[in-house]
């Protein structure tokens, strides 16, 4: 039987920021995301379009096996089902502001 009213889930206290969903993560995606294949391989480029099973449309992709460039591809489209997950590149210099 079940209790009314309180949480126990970690972190919904009163103290914690707001909460964040999966979904609010893909919404917020900008710039040069990296997607990681079941397969290991890594795609980096600018995000065009994603929808709800995952695939996802890029522009200016890169293929990185094992950390390092393989290919180059204009654009590129990945089926959802191959993806291990989807995380936000870090800025570098080179990148600019």
């Amino acid at each position: 039987m079940s209790g009314g009213g309180g949480s126990d889930k970690p972190g919904s206290g009163s103290g914690g920021g707001a909460v964040k969903t999966p979904s609010d993560f893909l919404k917020s995606i900008r710039g040069r995301p990296v997607v990681k294949l079941n397969s290991r391989v890594d795609y980096r480029g600018i995000l065009a379009c994603l929808d709800g099973y995952l695939n996802i449309a890029m522009e200016q992709t890169e293929e990185y096996v094992n950390g390092q460039l393989k290919n180059k591809y204009g654009d590129a489209f990945i089926r959802g089902n191959n993806v291990l997950y989807i995380s936000t590149s870090k800025r570098t210099l080179a990148d600019g502001p």
